[in-house]
């Protein structure tokens, strides 16, 4: 009786934090269960078993490649976003020392903290200088402020392709433009990780020298992820040992996990009528959370944002006290990025944006997947309005 109830209660639920995370798609699960037990070879392994799952890595590889329409020895498997920026960054920094001291590097101030944590680890160990460039109150960089910054020892621009937090969609094709015509040798690297599911990552589209993505924010395991480097490109790797991925990454691939990033890809090109029902139930979010709560601020670009994406700032509330309260009503949220979820500072992507910190504290963060329904957003908009209306009042705002 107890596990009926339990999933009775669980079946009513409501998930909206996709950004943070997705479930395992169920056509993703039937792919990779085999790999699990039945073909379980070690892809070095030149026997049967360990050929078999070598056929099914370079099968993965290959539709990645489709996907972003480059060659399968461009796509580099990692454990994830992380390390795929970190490969990035430091990859290039550490091979750019042959011909300068101190590389030079350009960012933005609403990089994810890979990116920023990495940046701020070279700046102290003096391996090199960074920029980071400032953002308007969307959170949308400057292609100026790119052109001012080049120096004669840049060798590295990374710049989000659409942020986690707020949703916001950078000019990618301009920047790399920019950088481009100012000295073609620079790497321009882009963080696609909540970009792939929803933007044209093609990079005859995009024009980027290396892209990053991570599988779990699209419908793959946890723990795997994949950086484009473009061919000829130097790059130091970060793990030594074995020979796998072109000498790029050593160590023995996730083969399950490689799988299901293939699987996952391929599943997105069946995506673009799910995206415009996911845009239609976010914009129903954003024209109702506005109009039913005053002193409400949508943070993020109204327009230039991603279709699943609506992020607000309620004032006169704390953001975790919100989620509670909506997590009490069995809906999931959440208050920015979720790695920086247990910190206490204030967003450093609102901050960049100039929202105020008592401001900033009560953001929250909206992100749909393709089986939310218009009767889970209607549900968020009746309980929602009582949340803020009873913190406010607690507050005393």
């Amino acid at each position: 009786m107890r596990k009926s109830k339990n999933k009775i209660q669980r079946q009513k639920r409501i998930y909206l934090d996709h950004a943070a995370t997705t479930p395992v798609k169920k056509e993703v699960l039937k792919a990779i269960q085999p790999y699990f037990s039945e073909k379980f070879g070690n892809p070095s392994s030149v026997h049967f078993f360990g050929q078999e799952a070598k056929r099914a890595i370079d099968k993965s590889r290959q539709i990645i490649a489709d996907f972003l329409n480059v060659k399968p020895t461009e796509i580099i498997f990692t454990s994830g976003g992380t390390e795929a920026n970190n490969l990035a960054i430091k990859g290039i920094v550490f091979a750019s020392r042959k011909k300068f001291s101190l590389p030079h590097v350009i960012t933005s101030s609403v990089e994810h903290h890979c990116i920023l944590h990495t940046c701020e680890y070279l700046e102290r160990q003096k391996l090199a200088e960074v920029t980071y460039l400032p953002v308007d109150k969307f959170g949308m960089v400057n292609p100026l402020d790119l052109e001012k910054t080049i120096r004669s020892n840049t060798v590295f621009v990374s710049v989000m392709y659409a942020n986690n937090e707020i949703g916001t969609i950078q000019p990618i094709k301009e920047l790399v433009k920019i950088t481009k015509r100012k000295n073609p040798s620079i790497i321009f690297h882009t963080d696609a990780v909540q970009a792939i599911g929803d933007l044209n990552c093609k990079i005859n589209y995009l024009g980027v020298d290396m892209l990053s993505i991570s599988g779990h924010k699209i419908g793959a395991p946890k723990g795997i992820g994949m950086l484009y480097i473009r061919s000829n490109i130097e790059i130091h790797p970060l793990l030594h040992g074995g020979p796998q991925e072109f000498r790029k990454r050593a160590g023995t691939e996730n083969v399950v996990g490689i799988i299901g990033l293939g699987k996952a890809i391929e599943l997105l090109r069946k995506k673009e009528k799910k995206n415009e029902k996911i845009k239609k139930l976010r914009d129903k979010l954003i024209k109702g959370i506005l109009e039913k709560i005053p002193e409400t601020i949508l943070t993020g670009h109204p327009l230039k944002r991603l279709v699943n994406n609506a992020s607000f700032c309620f004032k006169g509330v704390d953001g975790e006290a919100v989620l509670l309260n909506l997590d009490l009503e069995g809906i999931a949220a959440s208050s920015g990025s979720a790695c920086a979820s247990l910190s206490l500072k204030p967003s450093h992507v609102l901050s960049a944006c100039g929202i105020d910190p008592l401001i900033a504290k009560g953001a929250i963060r909206f992100t749909l997947g393709e089986e939310n329904t218009e009767r889970e957003i209607d549900k968020v908009l009746k309980v929602l309005p009582l949340i803020i209306k009873k913190l406010r009042k607690i507050s005393g705002y």
